[in-house]
């Protein structure tokens, strides 16, 4: 199983730096939940990091526009997808939304491990 992060956000050094004046400026109308969970303002967060780098889950991470391009399809983001002969959505938009900590999304992602 293979899981797939993507943000509600485009890749590019202007859209991160419009994401970290977003962060700073209006962080409760910032819309990538996924992000807000996983990275502070400036860099990943450091409980995140160690989480995926101890998980044997293999992970991939990308930006909105990244994945249009790479798997040609839209979808409703920020979502995790569960990538084994499919593509099937683990955690949609809202989960996300309703993970109130780092510590909500990092339990979920090992109940998908164990079912998996």
């Amino acid at each position: 199983m293979k899981l797939i992060f993507v943000y509600n956000a485009d890749s590019g050094m202007v859209n991160t730096v419009k994401d970290i004046g977003h962060k700073l400026f209006s962080p409760q109308t910032y819309d990538c939940f996924l992000c807000s969970l996983t990275h502070g303002t400036f860099r990943e967060n450091p409980q995140w990091k160690t989480f995926r780098n101890n998980s044997s889950t293999e992970m991939e991470f990308l930006h909105r526009d990244e994945f249009e391009k790479r798997y040609d399809m839209k979808m409703d983001y920020p979502l995790v997808l569960k990538k084994d002969n499919t593509l099937d959505i683990a955690i949609a938009k809202e989960e996300l939304a309703s993970c109130s900590s780092l510590d909500d999304l990092v339990n979920r992602i090992k109940q998908l491990e164990a079912d998996n």
